[in-house]
């Protein structure tokens, strides 16, 4: 049965890996729900956090597949792991004066914080889970939503556990000519 599962993947941060990773996945029929792109702890690597509908064992072919790009250290499934998955969102909200004490309410309870305010709007900024945000995206329809921007997720398992814990060592043995066979993993 197919499912939403969300991926780590750990690349060199080199010209054009995204779109390598993106068009993999374009050739192989899986339609990315969201990615997210940015630096990591380790200078030199960015982390990709993608989520993906598939069964289970498409996306494992998926995470071999990775493998094969020669900037990707390290691919892990974090699908079913204890782990915090946050977005972020920016809403920008018509806000007239007789509904903008309403808004804030609303803003509050989701513990959104305005960010800009005009006459006639305000800008919100939020971050949780999706059911917070799509919660407040309910909420705030009523007033007529002007703008809005998410993310898409980004995660990371909880405690001491790391879905990046062996890329370094990878990076290592790459970089010292030895063929890295790593395996396709999937988080403690």
């Amino acid at each position: 049965m197919k499912q939403r599962h969300t991926l780590i993947v750990q690349v060199e941060d080199h010209p054009g890996v995204l779109n390598r990773v993106v068009s993999l996945m374009r050739r192989r029929s899986f339609n990315i729900d969201s990615i997210t792109v940015g630096h990591s702890e380790q200078p030199g690597v960015s982390r990709m956090t993608i989520v993906v509908l598939g069964e289970d064992d498409e996306i494992e072919q998926v995470g071999k597949q990775l493998y094969k790009l020669m900037e990707v250290l390290k691919v892990t499934d974090i699908t079913g792991q204890n782990c915090v998955a946050h977005e972020l969102a920016l809403i920008k909200v018509a806000a007239k004066p007789q509904h903008r004490a309403e808004v804030l309410q609303i803003a509050q309870i989701y513990e959104a914080k305005v960010v800009d305010i005009s006459p006639s709007t305000l800008l919100l900024e939020v971050t949780g889970t999706e059911q917070k945000i799509d919660g407040l995206l309910v909420m705030l329809r009523a007033f007529g939503i002007r703008e809005l921007v998410r993310t898409g997720s980004i995660a990371m398992l909880r405690g001491g556990a790391s879905a990046t814990g062996r890329a370094q060592a990878r990076i290592k043995r790459d970089r010292d000519g030895v063929a890295a066979g790593d395996a396709f993993a999937v988080a403690d």
